[in-house]
């Protein structure tokens, strides 16, 4: 059967590795495939789902001549609904079709794009700054989705995701549309990941490999009584969570809302502080006050005014990157992992920022560069990249922040979800979020899974240990990319979590700036 298929170079073998791998043939026939591609044909049924399914107006678009160019719709709702008209043109800038095509335009076409249109103001919610614009984008190409709220026109707003190709290139977004006191802001959120859905349904109708966004496993196994949900925040994706001693605090973010926020488990109370940027961790320093990882890199924050001040920025010139985790080691150093913005390439590396702002890549080609944190005496690191499963090990020197000999510490099988953040606990045992899991797991320091804590919600992001004697596990959650009929199973998605422990984790290390 493998000779048939290198015959017809469906498959080829690879004689350095003797390995077999997909052929020119199959590729050519792929492309074949496009260029017949009816993208009205292939979405039809799923637009007349939606359509039926959400009782609002359902469209197609593509850009066409530097516009939004609707190709087809469907309308539900009698008197009361919402039409686009099939033909019509609508400004890229302003819409959350028009959006989303840019935020997943090529990174030369979207700068090409973005010279030719003009930002204008339609409404006053119009972003009519190219900076804010291009921020927004940054903000829907890691969440997946656009919305516009009476963006063009006053008193409609929708949602969209776009439809890729074999490729992996947006050729087209699928959107809703209506009256915006029918499509409020969370209702825009639940629809855009059920858009995110449907229009990878399109395209693995024509022959693209849809992109998971559902959890793998469902709530079965159950969650352990002794998790208690202390927040039921919503949060889009909540993360960075970090107790900050003297604060008596819990501060964490929301990377796509985005947001820094401020809890205090004595009260139950969270304050909530908004940025215009992505926001990824939060850190103490240690003369006061807190710094960021953001999309353009290390800031100060001052959490009572929101105000920032850049302080470095080690990837300013890969605009595709965005940080992700980060944390402190003993010295006072910041080590920040990073990651392309859809998680899409090999692009993330792990960084090393002193106390001066001088910075050092130690290790690079990771995906989506995730959790790290030490073994007690500092001479361990652990690490996560979360697309291929992997927590990794290094030999650090606590003394010079260096580390080599780079293996895996446990991999995590794509069934079981995949490792997100963790925290090591003073027995030197490495507590890890399982995201599309439905748990948190703890690993003994040779890499055997030890214990396993089933949580309500499939997306636990991260853990940290905090209140008094350290002896609580908060475990942040999100809700992104999860579509309605998942959040009706776990409706505490995007909450904050807490587990009692017997084992009390290490303190919260601050920048030595």
């Amino acid at each position: 059967m493998l000779n048939t298929l290198v015959l017809f170079r469906l498959v080829r073998h690879e004689e350095s590795d003797s390995t077999y791998r997909l052929g020119h043939r199959l590729f050519e026939l792929a492309h074949r495939v496009w260029e017949s591609f009816d993208l009205r044909g292939a979405a039809a049924p799923v637009l007349d789902r939606l359509a039926d399914e959400i009782a609002e107006t359902v469209a197609i678009a593509t850009i066409d001549a530097d516009e939004v160019l609707y190709i087809d719709q469907r309308s539900r709702g009698g008197a009361f609904g919402f039409r686009i008209e099939v033909g019509r043109r609508a400004p890229l800038h302003c819409t959350a079709g028009g959006k989303a095509l840019l935020a997943f335009a090529a990174p030369h076409e979207q700068r090409a794009l973005l010279d030719r249109i003009r930002l204008t103001r339609h409404t006053a919610n119009t972003i009519a700054d190219e900076a804010a614009l291009t921020a927004e984008l940054a903000l829907i190409r890691a969440r997946g989705y656009a919305i516009s709220v009476s963006e063009h026109v006053e008193g409609v707003s929708s949602a969209a995701a776009p439809i890729f190709d074999h490729t992996g290139k947006a050729i087209a977004v699928m959107g809703v549309f209506g009256p915006s006191a029918r499509l409020p802001n969370d209702r825009l959120h639940v629809l855009g990941r059920d858009l995110m859905a449907a229009a990878r349904q399109v395209s693995g109708n024509v022959g693209a490999a849809p992109m998971n966004i559902t959890s793998q496993l469902g709530p079965g196994h159950g969650a352990d009584p002794a998790v208690a949900c202390v927040l039921p925040w919503g949060a889009h994706l909540a993360e960075g969570p970090v107790w900050i001693a003297g604060h008596e605090r819990l501060y964490w973010v929301d990377i796509l809302a985005p947001s820094a926020n401020r809890f205090d488990p004595v009260t139950g109370e969270n304050e909530e502080l908004r940025l215009p940027q992505l926001i990824s961790a939060l850190l103490p320093r240690r003369g006061g006050g807190l710094v960021a990882l953001t999309q353009t890199g290390l800031v100060g924050l001052d959490f009572a005014t929101g105000a920032t001040t850049p302080l470095v920025d080690p990837e300013a010139d890969i605009p595709d990157n965005r940080f992700n985790d980060g944390k402190c080691d003993r010295r006072g150093r910041l080590w920040a992992g990073s990651m392309r913005l859809d998680a899409s390439r090999t692009s993330g590396s792990l960084y090393v920022i002193e106390k001066d702002l001088s910075w050092r890549r130690v290790s690079s080609g990771y995906t989506a560069a995730n959790g790290l944190d030490w073994s007690p005496d500092g001479r361990t690191l652990y690490f996560v990249d979360s697309v291929p499963g992997r927590i990794y090990a290094f030999d650090c020197d606590p003394e010079t922040g260096t580390v080599e000999n780079r293996r895996v510490f446990a991999e995590v099988p794509p069934e079981e979800g995949r490792p997100d953040g963790l925290a090591v606990d003073s027995d030197g045992f490495v507590w890890c979020a399982l995201w599309d899991g439905w748990r948190v797991r703890r690993y003994a320091p040779d890499g055997r899974i030890d214990r396993d804590v089933g949580l309500p919600v499939p997306r636990p992001t991260s853990v940290a240990f905090g209140g008094a004697d350290l002896k609580t596990l908060f475990i942040t959650s999100a809700r992104v990319r999860l579509p309605s009929r998942v959040l009706t199973e776990a409706p505490f998605s995007g909450g904050l979590f807490a587990l009692p422990v017997a084992v009390p984790g290490l303190p919260t290390a601050a920048f030595a700036v």
